[in-house]
């Protein structure tokens, strides 16, 4: 009893005490901004046949669908061109700001109505991966995604080696921010926008909004730790509990799949995997299809393997060995998927999605060498720039990945 009682203690501590996956959470924020900034770059010249007022699928059939649904978007606020170019440039920036992990509180939340908004204008628009996309960019709002590898990173160490050497350390980048955000929701409000269809995400809007006056607050103006410690435990469950509900849903996205291909008669007989490779649709190396179909062994052996991997992967998380062997096979498919069947961003989200399974020593060496390598690139900059062996120190201390916020 006395065992039971301890580690159920432990197990709050850990939860209660430190945001987990702290690396997990940063390649899950790095791969889907990627995802969509890359998307969203490919299609530029496309833009408003896909999502704007040239599209097939027009603002009037829009509104129709958004009032049945009730689903989030803010184009359905006006049908202007110009607020359609706006909306669409925002959301590149904040898949760039997310990216580099710049004021991650705010771009998250930006982000996440970006995806949203250009994602439900044109329901039809997408390949698959821009439904994992849609719902990992709302479980990105709750995670502490920006802890390592990222501008604020950066910036949360600078000022606490400024704050140990008794400078004062202040902020105005993130109250003016607050304010332009604040002022956007209040006049979204006002004008009965925000709150037209869908109540979850204006909600959680204003919720964000509010919460971040409140840590702002807390941890200027409180007189003692115990606010603030308060507040980073709520916030460390909230990430715990996403980065959770994010591992689920992986878990969940291959269960289903799997179990699905089981009851097709093509999946049984192992041909399922030939015909895909044969449509004009999926086909941008035909030369490469027809050599991988060549053989029927082969056709078979990726078929099965296939059932076999996404079904047995949600069980395998219970051994880190077989786990890292699945997720490897796993990965490796996606890619062969992205190159054969012309699906890059479907691969993409799905491998961003399989990273929150990464082994956190694999990453940390992972980061090391990446910062190791800048490091050095910073060193023979420096040499060119500024003398001295104080500055390409600080670069290679700026360049190191492992600092937590």
């Amino acid at each position: 009893m006395n065992r039971l009682a301890l580690s159920v203690s432990r197990g709050i501590a850990r939860v209660t005490e430190s945001a987990l996956g702290p690396y997990q959470t940063a390649v899950i924020r790095i791969g889907f901004s990627t995802t969509w900034l890359l998307f969203l770059l490919r299609e530029f010249p496309h833009r408003e046949e896909l999502y704007g007022p040239d599209g097939p699928w027009s603002w009037g059939l829009a509104e129709q669908l958004i009032a049945n649904n009730g689903a989030f978007t803010v184009l359905i606020w006006s049908d202007s061109r110009v607020w359609f170019e706006l909306v669409y440039a925002l959301a590149v920036l904040s898949g760039v700001l997310l990216l580099l992990g710049w004021r991650t509180r705010a771009t998250s939340v930006l982000f996440m109505t970006g995806v949203l908004s250009l994602q439900n204008r044109s329901v039809f628009m997408g390949d698959g991966g821009d439904n994992v996309l849609h719902l990992m960019c709302i479980y990105l709002v709750f995670t502490r995604c920006a802890q390592v590898w990222s501008l604020d990173a950066r910036r949360a160490r600078r000022a606490s080696q400024a704050r140990a050497r008794g400078e004062w350390v202040g902020d105005r980048v993130g109250p003016a921010l607050w304010g332009l955000l604040g002022s956007a929701l209040v006049t979204a409000t006002v004008a009965g926008w925000l709150f037209d269809g869908d109540v979850f995400v204006p909600v959680l809007l204003w919720t964000v909004w509010l919460a971040a006056a409140v840590w702002w607050v807390v941890g200027r103006r409180a007189r003692t730790a115990q606010p603030r410690i308060l507040l980073d435990v709520v916030a460390n469950i909230v990430h715990n509990g996403a980065l959770l509900v994010i591992m689920a849903e992986a878990c969940l996205i291959y269960a289903t799949a799997g179990w699905y291909k089981i009851q097709g008669s093509r999946w049984q007989d192992g041909t399922a995997v030939y015909y895909p490779l044969h449509l004009d649709y999926f086909s941008p190396w035909p030369a490469l299809a027809d050599l991988l179909s060549s053989s029927g062994t082969m056709v078979m052996l990726v078929t099965y393997g296939t059932v076999l991997v996404q079904v047995a992967f949600p069980f395998t998380l219970f051994n880190r060995r077989v786990k890292n062997v699945l997720l490897a096979a796993m990965i490796t498919e996606h890619a062969v998927i992205a190159v054969v069947l012309g699906l890059p961003f479907f691969s993409l989200a799905m491998i961003a999605a399989d990273a929150v399974f990464l082994p956190t020593p694999f990453l940390r060496r992972l980061g090391d060498r990446a910062a190791r390598a800048r490091a050095r690139l910073a060193a023979r900059g420096s040499r060119t720039t500024l003398p001295g062996p104080r500055r390409a120190q600080e670069s290679a201390e700026d360049a190191h990945v492992g600092f937590t916020a």
